[in-house]
């Protein structure tokens, strides 16, 4: 262990002096919520994200669906049908959501030539925000639409309005954990294959052959420097956003345990790359060819449901995407069951990758 120490202080002290990871590790994260914080907290969407159970799954239900797509004002979400309606707010932290029960087609025939048949919607979300007051309207103007031509404006289609009281998150509570996940991936990804490679063209694993350091500790040295650094970035990230942008996220033991499985997972992610380069330069362009498509695939920036279905599905199996989706489970909504999932995903891949470049590395590489 002390030799893993010696070198974490050796490591740290070389890497320190370069401006430019001092800069992406500690100054970059910081003017990226400067920017997109003061970007998106003074401005909004123009739609409002609606989310939708369709629990009759009809062609009339489906025409109401699209009827409210159609006022350009509402950006549809589906609920499954399958799923707890308050509990599914509730878990996503929803401002609005609306339900179209079974039996609303059949309701809809049958109030032609019935006139004391009507059938009710259900909305329901936290009436404090301004979004749900946009939706409502907008609900309600199709309802009477519907009912227009349905019975010439008599009421079949009517809206319970159900209160469910969410916590109130401005856009740099979802912000926060996107950039911690971009930071544990891009800070170690980038560094490690840079490293690796430059030790193996230079010929440095050579003479680490000639000390009693393993391949393992050598790799865990990097590990530590790296986890001990994240936990200073993020330190700087949450002092930025509480002071500035009165952030709400909370850094839970669950995230901890996030930021120290990713920083493993990176950190050997690069070193496998690193040792199977020719140079500094090609290694470089590997990790950014994997870091940045996976950054902005990831949900690090934008929900990954606004994303065309092809991408989501590539999305959907990236591990930074376990990353973020994890820590936004747990500092944000405070579903642990969810993290706990993403998090279990995140320490087998961060296993494997330790394991490998610990077998594959050689300190004979030329």
């Amino acid at each position: 262990m002390s030799r893993v120490l010696a070198d974490v202080r050796a490591f740290g002290s070389q890497y320190l002096r370069s401006r430019v990871g001092a800069f992406f590790a500690l100054a970059f994260p910081v003017i990226l919520i400067l920017l997109f914080g003061s970007i998106f907290s003074q401005t909004g969407s123009s739609q409002v994200p609606l989310y939708v159970q369709d629990l009759d799954e009809t062609g009339m239900s489906r025409e109401f669906v699209a009827a409210l797509n159609n006022t350009t004002v509402i950006a549809y979400r589906g609920i499954p049908t399958d799923a707890d309606f308050l509990g599914y707010i509730a878990d996503h932290s929803i401002n609005v959501a609306l339900r179209i029960p079974e039996g609303f087609e059949d309701a809809i025939l049958l109030a032609q030539t019935d006139p004391n048949v009507r059938v009710n919607l259900t909305l329901a979300g936290d009436e404090t925000q301004s979004t749900y007051g946009i939706a409502a309207t907008v609900v309600a103007r199709v309802a009477t639409e519907f009912n227009f031509v349905i019975a010439g404006a008599r009421e079949v289609i009517g809206v319970d309005r159900e209160s469910v009281a969410q916590e109130a998150f401005a856009y740099i509570d979802f912000f926060m954990p996107g950039v911690i996940g971009f930071t544990v991936m891009t800070t170690p990804l980038f560094g490690m294959t840079s490293i690796s490679a430059e030790y193996r063209t230079r010929r440095f694993f050579k003479l680490l052959a000639s000390t009693k350091l393993t391949k393992a500790q050598w790799l865990a040295a990097k590990i530590i420097f790296y986890v001990v650094l994240m936990f200073a970035s993020v330190a700087l990230m949450f002092v930025t956003g509480i002071a500035i942008f009165g952030m709400k996220a909370t850094l839970t033991p669950m995230a901890v345990l996030f930021i120290i499985a990713a920083t493993v997972e990176f950190t050997s992610l690069g070193m496998v790359l690193g040792i199977f380069v020719k140079d500094a330069e090609t290694a470089a362009a590997i990790a950014n060819a994997i870091g940045f498509p996976m950054m902005f695939l990831a949900g690090t920036f934008f929900p990954i449901d606004a994303m065309p279905p092809f991408l989501q599905s590539i999305a959907r199996v990236l591990p930074l995407t376990f990353v973020n989706e994890g820590l936004r489970a747990t500092m944000v909504f405070g579903n642990e069951a969810a993290a706990l999932t993403n998090l279990l995903v995140t320490a087998v891949f961060a296993a494997v990758l330790f394991v490998v470049p610990a077998r594959a590395l050689s300190w004979k590489s030329k």
